[in-house]
């Protein structure tokens, strides 16, 4: 049996927010993106380009949210 999907954990959500959860599977050409808490409701489906771009942005602190609570 292979395991698709792999619980990912970024700690959204701030300084003593609920830790918010997604599970990820990397299919080939694409990745797949879905709730933890709601494993039977529909993913998100990317393109791995897509999903690369993604991730460079997050490690580069472009989602970084600001003091007031935007995400800039």
């Amino acid at each position: 049996m292979v395991r698709l999907w792999s619980e990912e954990s970024a700690g959204f959500g701030g300084k003593g927010a609920s830790k918010e959860c997604v599970e990820v599977a990397f299919l080939g050409d694409a990745v797949g993106v879905r709730d933890s808490k709601r494993p039977a409701e529909p993913a998100l489906v990317f393109a791995a380009v897509q999903w690369d771009v993604f991730v460079t942005a997050v490690g580069a602190g472009r989602f970084d949210s600001a003091e007031s609570g935007s995400v800039g």
